[in-house]
């Protein structure tokens, strides 16, 4: 697109340029057009242009100048003529363009002539001249046009930008030239959705910007603004403007969140990543995906929903935190689980943010934390007794159930132990065990008792006890055994819960007396088998603590408060290190402090080991009750510059105990302090420590408030190479902990080198967010339902924590909530479900308490919130939109389902239940309610409405019977527990009928061989109206079998389900005749669409293999075989489906192939109908035999009542259907013997009992029934036929009693047969339709007439065609009138047609049938033109003579076949012509035996003689339309007796010499005058002649007039004037010239007078005719003659839209009396004179 900056001063002496606008810039005068800038002029330049013989270009353009400066361009003359030309050149006008070249110049041919054209520019504005060239044939042109010089700038037309989403940005990129010579500055201003950038800037010429555009859509809209660009010379004042369409599309954004696993968890909605239980100090990787079903790029941000503060890193860890997903892609998103606190349950949310978004998606992420579960298969190992320096081994199994590996440390040095377990460290892997041995060395008789710790870690210690006995040659003390144990646990147990023995203990009361008490006290406790672990509150790692601080008790809560019996202190020494504590000295040796707390006497025995660097003295002492005794323990190293530690003990015991159960009662304790020194010599540097610690961070949490304490166990060791130690803390946080954690620091190597570990012990309290607020409403809610709604609470705390709600008894009706307790892990959402149940109408506050404490508490420290729960309860109830749906019509055995709007006005939800009473009309009386299933079925009968809301209550109906279904709704209301709450209420009514599916034959149509049938005999030949009566009654259960047209049958002849049968005779025609064609209209006059199909015997029979066919057929198959098999019936198309109110035409044909009557059952099937066999029938004739067809050969006459004077003439129809004439006589023997057999009253005559029917016509046959009794009479009537046998008829009719006056009744016709009048759809090819097919006149007198206006109307677009009626021949010329008789059409055209009746002065019962031909002109012009053409040749033949030369072409033969002249109203009968030789068109298995047999040479030789002939062309044969005229006329006096009323309003017609005849037949009794005669030509001349003078004398006398005169005198009516391009197609219907001027009161004139032609004195009684026409007032004939022509006229202009019917009348007002009856006589005057001189031409 090119855009550009115009100056807008011009020059004055040229004319500006005005630059194109296009169409879509046309509302913006300054957007140029983009293409028909620089280009096309550039392109005009270019072209090239002939002028008279000279080539050069029409136009000189200069776009690049500047001023000051001269720029030539070259105009190029070349002469293409052939011929020299001379040129006078005339140079521009203007001073800016200038040429130096003479101003006469020659061109040879083919020469060229370069002008050179100056242009001196002075201004920057448009420059316009010319150069004139004057030659020889004409002057041409050459236009000088300079363009100024002007920023232009390149842009394109549009930009689409890339699918975008909602709150997202999508950008591209265009680029921005300038194309001129000129620098542009430029400055984009564009809507808000889109940005450019750069903004502004400038272009120097010929460079190109990347102007960047960024669509930021907030709304899912589709985009299309422009975005203008301003530019120009100058930056600040930029004056020209272009534009860009910049398109964009944006959608709303969506993601999903997709467990990758296949297993979809929800938790309320939202996706749960389940990590299962993860070992501590593993980790687990697991995977989702988010998923984009939108069709945009969608950018994302993941992050954790905020939670408690962290003390350290989150033990979820996701790879990705934003990005962008494409349209149907998925990005899988990594997250890692690595746990560190055994036990704890982990809980985060994800939560996926975009913009654009509606929501918010979450992810829960969950798992648990599980450490090592070890075990030991014993807790107690009894080494039994062992001599002094023997050892003793045992086994015990060390067991690890859980999935992570163990590592565990035996907390006893085996160095300096009576006892050793080994390994002391080591591992066990998961779900294995490894098996320890434990060694028992004693040193001195004794025994032993020691109580070993075995750590692990992130687990609490498991103990194992160890007991033996040492016995040597001099001292046996009592065996230890485990029982002893328990019943030392007891007996510690006894002295906790006994105060009294302790004191008495400690007083020193008698011992015996208390050691009775206990021994009895052991005994019961032994017998109830109680163990210490009943009595033991303490957990492992308290009585672990309790170990290693000296006290060597059993553990027990009271343990901190009662002192024990021994203890040691220091528990620790250090030698060699530098401790920044002054407890402790770097000395060789220190001393350590044993106390008996008990009141006995103790032996204290320390085990020596003579390899330990460590030594202690004395080894052993007696150390008295309550007393202390210092040790000293000696550090001498066995090896310099390396570590030592150990851990010595020391066992205590009772000395001097006379009784061994009191032995047995206080085993051994065991004392043991740690040891640690360095033999590092001064100036030796020690080894660079290598060791971790895992983990580096200990958490710890309590939601106790205690004084803070933190002892690391052990304090002080040495780790051998490859072992590892594992440290105990302890940490007891108090409120004002460091958040942030304390640095514990561990001397590595006497202090020199320090590891850092960080220990966090905070106070943590339980806290409990309600994130959905404390206030939870609910909205109104009916009385007895229940509303629910969602509450979330979550836990803030690091505390596993356990809720429970509590409700208020009295409200607990009302409100529940689920689950109303449970645990909340840390940062866990729970979602709390809500019901409320109001009891009554009105509003609820209720506040029910949450309570929550820690799940490791002893539920002591509980937390209470409150929230207020708000609800109403109100009165629910619904409604349908329409208290009565009416839901049309629905095929049986179909379903249809529609739906029923239901209302909820009422504010609350509506919980409801449906019941549905169902009621049919128009059944039959084997319908029973009670036991038929209701036929409509609801998708749902329970459901619940929310309040101001419409549902849609789905229903299906499935109708089973023809009927019309009434259902009735009601509803009932539910309560919570889902049982009715109120009796039910009615809803609606719905309403459906159930029907068939229903056709029917609405119009017919014949061509071909019976193309000159009346429908009135088509509908006889087809029993239509019984098919149709059929086709509207209800099908039977067995027509139902096959609902669809199936193949079902395994006969050549299927069987039928049905007892509908109909005949459809083809009737008859010679062999070889046109096919007989039957158009049938069907019509669906039903609601519901209609399938249709009409199943030949083939369409019905399955199919079966050729071996099953045993090739045995009856007489009937093969005939039915044989029709198949030649298609000699056929329907087209033979399928179809009609929807409510379609039309379509079915053709039915018959081919004249074979001799012979041919019958064929085809059935008509409606799908989920009717099925109706239709027995086909059709005749075909030999061509040279006579043949009447009889549609049937019972014939019902219609009824006449006994006594008339006048019985009515009927008529019955005979049909010629052979190729000959046939003569026929009416058996007159039976007519005779009848009148014998009725007292010689002649009860049936035929008025022509013989006579003659060409071949394709039809005779009438009149007949006279005159019955002589009331009865039913039955009369047998033969047909004697030329040629043939006799025909039997059976004729009925029925003998009425006198009718009652006024009576009509028995008059009617008692023919069953009607056709409808009017053809609404024309068939297929038809070109003139006629506006009426039948026309009923009724009941009129005789000789009255009647007159009818037809309407032809060309259908085709694009063929003209004529026409032309044949009137009824014989007796009936004048009966029917028809004007104009022909004419033509062209397309879309119509015809108004003037229909006369007037009947005959005899009663008589009309059938008449008028036939139009209507023939197309292009196949006349097609016809006349071979016609001319084959008559030339003959012509040119005949004057030719005959060379003999064999080389020239044979001459043809002509056969001259005269037409078939059509028939016409009046003429000769129609001629015979010559038969010409039968023309066999071979059937397909001729030709194809004709290519495998050799022809003789007879057959080549007829064969070339038929191509040499040359046939004269035919004419076109006419389509035919058929008009039936039905009417009864009776005579005058019975048409006054039974139709009084209708006497008065018809004219008769009666001519003058036969009125007293008309008058004596009426009133005779006698039947012998018969049917009148028609009038000879002498006496109608005679009668002429004498009743017209009379008649003129008779309208002379003036009280005669007066007596015609009009009562009424209404105002003028003045018609449009037609036009004479008009007025030329107004039938002007001539008037019978031996008709007078009385009998052409119905024939309508166009000049409203009366034309006589041949009437006698017309010139001696013209003055007399012009006295009467000068009267005021015209006959009463006269008057309707006018009358007739302007209801015609304006028939015609309401045709041709010339005139509105249905507008509202013009008042019209009419001029005074006097000049009104002044211009009336003038007018009148004037125009009878001018009509007596057109009509009485000058001699």
């Amino acid at each position: 697109m090119l855009a550009e900056a115009r100056d807008p001063d011009p020059l004055a002496s040229v004319a500006p340029w005005k630059p194109p606008i296009a169409e879509k810039d046309r509302k913006d005068p300054g957007i140029h057009s983009r293409r028909r800038g620089l280009r096309y002029q550039r392109q005009a330049s270019n072209q090239k242009s002939c002028f008279f013989g000279v080539e050069t270009t029409p136009k000189l353009v200069w776009e690049d100048w500047d001023l000051g400066r001269e720029f030539t361009k070259t105009l190029v003359l070349k002469n293409v003529y052939s011929k020299m030309q001379k040129l006078h050149i005339r140079s521009p006008v203007s001073k800016f363009f200038s040429i130096s070249i003479p101003q006469t110049a020659y061109l040879s041919p083919g020469t060229s002539l370069s002008i050179p054209v100056i242009f001196r520019p002075l201004k920057r504005c448009e420059y316009d001249d010319i150069i004139e060239f004057q030659g020889g044939k004409g002057n041409f042109q050459i236009r000088l046009h300079a363009i100024p010089p002007c920023p232009t700038l390149e842009v394109p037309e549009s930009v689409m930008l890339p699918l975008c989403a909602v709150q997202h940005s999508s950008q591209t990129h265009f680029q921005l030239k300038n194309v001129s010579k000129l620098k542009a500055f430029f400055q984009w201003d564009c809507p808000a959705q889109f940005q450019l950038y750069p903004e502004q800037g400038l272009l120097k010429p010929g460079q190109e910007c990347h102007i960047t555009v960024i669509f930021r859509p907030q709304e899912a809209l589709v985009y299309q603004q422009q975005a203008y660009c301003r530019f120009g010379e100058e930056g600040n004042n930029p004056d020209s403007l272009c534009a860009v369409l910049l398109q964009g599309l944006a959608k709303y954004p969506y993601l999903q969140l997709r467990n990758s696993s296949g297993k979809e968890e929800e938790d309320h909605g939202d996706p749960v990543l389940h990590f299962g239980s993860v070992g501590v100090g593993q980790s687990l990787c697991k995977h989702f995906e988010i998923f984009n079903p939108s069709p945009v790029n969608v950018s994302f941000c993941l992050s954790c929903l905020p939670a408690v503060a962290p003390m350290y890193e989150s033990e979820f860890s996701c790879d990705v935190s934003r990005g962008e997903v494409a349209p149907g892609e998925s990005l899988q998103v990594l997250v890692t689980y690595f746990p560190a606190v055994v036990d704890a349950v982990s809980v985060e949310y994800l939560t996926l943010k975009y913009s654009g978004s509606i929501s918010e998606t979450r992810l829960k992420l969950i798992g648990k934390c599980i450490g090592p579960k070890v075990s030991l298969s014993s807790s107690v190992v009894d080494f039994g007794c062992v001599e002094e320096r023997r050892s003793a081994v045992k086994t015990v199994e060390l067991f690890n159930s859980s999935h992570v590996e163990a590592i565990y440390q035996w907390d006893i040095d085996c160095a300096n132990s009576v006892f050793s377990i080994l390994p002391a460290n080591g591992t066990v892997p998961a779900q294995s065990h490894i098996t320890l041995r434990a060694v028992y060395t004693p040193t001195h008789p004794m025994g032993h008792h020691r109580r070993v710790a075995c750590l692990t870690l992130h687990r609490e210690p498991v103990f194992l006890d160890l007991i033996g006995t040492c016995h040597s040659e001099l001292q046996q003390p009592a065996i230890l055994k485990p029982e002893h144990l328990v019943l030392y646990k007891l007996h510690w147990i006894h002295r906790q819960h006994s105060s009294d023995s302790v004191s008495a203990l400690q007083q020193g009361h008698d011992a015996n007396v208390d050691q009775e008490r206990e021994h009895l006290f052991v005994e019961k406790q032994s017998n109830k088998k109680t163990y210490s672990g009943a009595a033991i509150s303490t957990t492992p790692m308290e009585e672990f603590y309790q170990v290693c601080s000296g006290c060597v008790d059993p553990p027990s809560s009271s343990s901190l408060s009662s002192s024990p019996h021994v203890s040691i202190v220091p528990s620790e020494l250090l030698f060699n290190h530098k401790m920044t504590s002054s407890s402790f000295t770097s000395s060789a040796s220190q001393s350590v402090s044993i106390t008996n707390h008990t009141t006995g006497k103790l032996s204290l025995i320390w085990t020596v080991t003579q390899k330990s660097s460590f030594s202690i003295s004395p080894s052993s002492c007696v150390l008295a009750p309550l007393k202390s005794t210092s040790f000293q323990v000696t550090y001498v190293p066995k090896q310099l510059n390396t570590l030592h530690g150990a851990q010595l003990e020391c066992f205590a015991y009772y000395k001097d105990s006379p009784d061994k159960r009191q032995q047995l009662l206080c085993l051994p304790w065991c004392v043991t302090v740690r040891v640690i020194g360095h033999s590092f010599q001064l100036g030796k540097e020690h080894f660079t420590p290598i060791c971790s610690l895992k983990p580096h961070q200990v958490d710890h949490g309590s939601n106790c408030p205690l004084a803070e304490s933190m002892p690391i166990l052990p304090s002080c060791g040495v780790v051998p190479p490859g072992n590892h130690q594992i440290l105990t803390l302890r940490a007891i946080p108090t409120e004002d902990s460091p958040k942030q954690g304390l640095s514990v620091t561990l001397q590595l190597n006497a202090a020199k080198f320090t590891k850092e570990l960080t220990v966090i012990s905070v106070v943590e309290k339980p806290h409990v967010f309600l994130e959905s607020g404390s206030s939870l409403y609910f909205h109104p809610t009916a009385v007895g339902s229940q509303t629910q709604c969602s509450h979330h609470i979550r836990n803030l705390s690091r505390l596993p924590l356990r809720f429970q709600w509590s409700i208020p008894e009295s409200d607990q009706e009302l409100i529940s909530v689920k689950p109303d307790a449970g645990e909340l892990h840390p940062n866990e959402s729970s979602v709390q479900i809500w019901s409320f149940s109001p009891l009554s109408e009105k509003m609820y506050t209720i506040k029910p308490t949450l309570t929550f404490w820690p799940l490791q508490s002893d539920e002591s420290n509980k937390s209470h919130l409150t929230i207020e729960v708000v609800g109403m309860g109100s009165k629910g109830f619904i409604e349908a939109e329409k208290a009565v749906l009416d839901f049309g019509d629905t095929l049986i055995g179909s379903c249809r389902s529609f739906e029923v709007p239901l209302v909820n006005n009422s504010p609350c939800p509506v919980s409801f239940h449906l019941s549905v009473q169902q009621m049919l009309t128009d059944t039959c009386p084997s319908y029973d309610s009670e036991t038929e299933q209701s036929a409509l079925q609801l998708d749902f009968e329970r459901g619940n409405i929310a309040s101001r809301s419409t549902m849609l209550l789905r229903s299906t109906f499935r109708p089973c019977r023809q009927a019309q279904y009434v259902w009735t709704f009601s509803y009932q209301t539910l309560n919570t527990s889902g049982f009715v709450s109120c009796p039910p209420q009615a809803l609606c009514e719905v309403r459906a009928k159930a029907v068939f599916p229903t056709l029917q034959v609405i119009d017919g149509y014949s061509c071909g061989s019976v193309g000159r049938v009346s429908k009135v005999h088509l509908w006889k030949l087809f029993s239509l109206e019984s098919l149709n009566d059929h086709l509207l009654c209800s099908p039977s259960p067995t027509e139902l079998t096959f609902r669809t047209p199936t193949k079902h049958s395994l006969r050549s002849c299927p069987s039928t389900f049905t007892k509908a049968i109909v005949d459809f005779n083809f009737s008859s025609a010679a062999l070889n005749s046109d096919p007989t064609h039957f158009l049938l209209m069907l019509h669906n006059p039903g609601s519901v669409p209609v399938d249709w199909a009409f199943l030949f015997p083939e369409d019905q029979q399955i199919e079966l293999e050729y071996w099953s066919v045993t090739g045995e057929f009856s007489s009937n198959e093969l005939c039915q075989m044989k029709v198949q098999d030649n298609q000699l019936f056929r329907v087209s198309p033979r399928s179809g489906t009609l929807l409510p109110g379609q039309k379509r035409a079915v053709n039915f044909s018959y081919s004249h192939d074979f001799v012979g009557t041919d019958r064929l059952p085809v059935v008509l099937k409606l799908s989920h109908g009717r099925e109706i066999l239709l027995n086909f029938q059709g005749m075909t004739a030999e061509k040279e035999k006579t043949h009447l067809h009889f549609a049937s050969t019972q014939h019902v006459f219609t009824s006449v009542a006994i006594g008339d004077c006048s019985p009515p003439r009927q008529i019955y129809e005979l049909h010629s259907g052979g190729g000959v004439p046939v003569h026929y006589e009416v058996d007159t023997a039976a007519l005779e013997q009848l009148q014998v057999d009725n007292f010689n009253h002649p009860v049936l005559r035929c008025l022509n009992p013989k006579g003659e029917i060409l071949p394709g016509k039809t005779a009438l046959l009149e007949w006279i029934f005159s019955p002589l009794e009331a009865k039913m009479y039955h009369m047998d009537v033969p047909i004697n036929i030329q040629d043939s046998e006799p025909t039997l008829l059976r004729f009925d009719g029925c003998g009425l009693d006198s009718p009652t006056l006024g009576s009509s009744k028995i008059y009617a016709s008692n023919s069953k047969t009607t056709v409808h009048c009017v053809q609404k759809v024309p068939f297929p090819g038809q070109l003139l339709f006629l506006s009426e097919d039948s026309i009923f006149l009724g009941n009129i007198p005789v000789c009255s007439p009647s007159s009818r206006i037809l309407f032809l109307t060309n259908v085709s677009h694009t063929d003209t065609v004529q026409y032309l009626w044949e009137l009824p021949q014989h007796g009936y010329q004048q009966v029917v009138q028809i004007y104009p008789e022909q004419g033509r059409l062209h397309p879309g055209e119509c015809d108004l047609c003037v229909l006369t009746f007037t009947p005959s002065d005899y009663p008589t019962i009309y059938q008449l049938d008028l036939v139009c031909q209507v023939t197309a002109e292009a196949a006349l012009a097609r016809y006349h033109k071979a016609l001319h053409h084959w008559e030339e040749e003959k012509q040119k033949q005949q004057d030719e003579f005959t060379i003999t030369d064999k080389k020239l072409p044979e001459r043809r033969v002509f056969i001259d076949k005269q037409p078939v002249a059509a028939p016409a109203r009046k003429g000769p009968p129609l001629r015979k012509y010559k038969t010409l030789p039968p023309i066999c068109s071979s059937s397909s298995s001729e030709t194809v035996g004709s290519l495998y047999t050799r022809q003789t040479r007879t057959e080549q030789q007829l064969q070339r003689e038929k191509a040499k002939e040359w046939r004269r062309p035919e004419a076109p044969q006419p389509a035919l339309l058929h008009l039936n005229i039905t009417a009864h006329s009776y005579g005058l006096l019975e048409y006054l007796t039974h139709f009084p009323d209708q006497y008065n309003k018809l004219l008769r017609n009666l001519p003058l010499n036969r009125t007293q005849q008309c008058l004596r037949n009426s009133a005779s009794t006698s039947l012998s005058a018969g049917p009148s005669v028609s009038i000879h030509n002498s006496e109608r001349d005679i009668l002429q002649n004498t009743i017209t003078p009379l008649l003129r004398d008779i309208l002379d006398d003036s009280a005669f007039i007066k007596s015609l005169t009009l009562c009424y005198k209404p105002a003028i009516y003045r018609p449009t004037q037609i036009s004479s391009t008009n007025s030329r197609n107004i039938p002007t219907p001539p008037c019978s010239p031996t008709q007078p001027i009385s009998c052409s009161t119905s024939t309508p004139q166009p000049n409203g007078i009366v034309e006589r032609k041949e009437a006698a004195g017309c010139s001696e009684n013209k003055p007399r005719m012009q006295t009467t026409l000068k009267s005021k007032h015209a006959p009463a004939d006269v008057c309707q003659v006018i009358l007739m022509n302007t209801f015609q006229n304006l028939m015609m202009e309401a045709v041709r839209g010339e005139l509105v019917l249905t507008a509202h009348p013009h008042t019209v007002t009419p001029p005074p009396l006097a000049v009104r009856s002044r211009q009336m006589s003038r007018a009148v005057t004037d125009e009878d004179q001018q009509t007596l001189k057109s009509h009485n031409p000058p001699k």
